[in-house]
């Protein structure tokens, strides 16, 4: 990696947009079941509270990574797409699942791994 300004380090500004583990939980999905999904299909899978995933939606919509679409007027519904943005992130996720699959208890690390 080059030498940068730890202030303006790309991999932090990264973690701040994928800040905890629903974030990075929420995009699996768009990479596991589809480039779009709706709240509910979202909120079934993962188990989260309506309050934390709307606030982790709203998050990672306003930081470009997914895009909200209203797809009913009456009741008014919407879905989120991954954006081209969003998309760019699916090397980051692969390399998460072949991290995880190479090292299955992480918590259990011996010194030698």
């Amino acid at each position: 990696m080059k030498s940068i300004s730890r202030a303006n380090c790309p991999i932090r500004r990264t973690t701040d947009i994928l800040s905890d583990q629903w974030s990075f939980l929420i995009v699996r999905e768009f990479f596991l079941e589809g480039r779009k999904r709706r709240f509910q299909d979202l909120q079934t899978e993962l188990g989260l509270s309506p309050n934390t995933l709307s606030n982790r939606l709203k998050r990672l919509e306003h930081s470009g990574i997914l895009e909200r679409r209203q797809y009913s007027d009456h009741p008014p519904r919407a879905e989120y797409h991954l954006t081209a943005k969003g998309e760019k992130l699916g090397p980051v996720m692969q390399a998460l699942y072949d991290w995880g699959m190479q090292y299955p208890d992480t918590g259990q690390a011996s010194e030698n791994d």
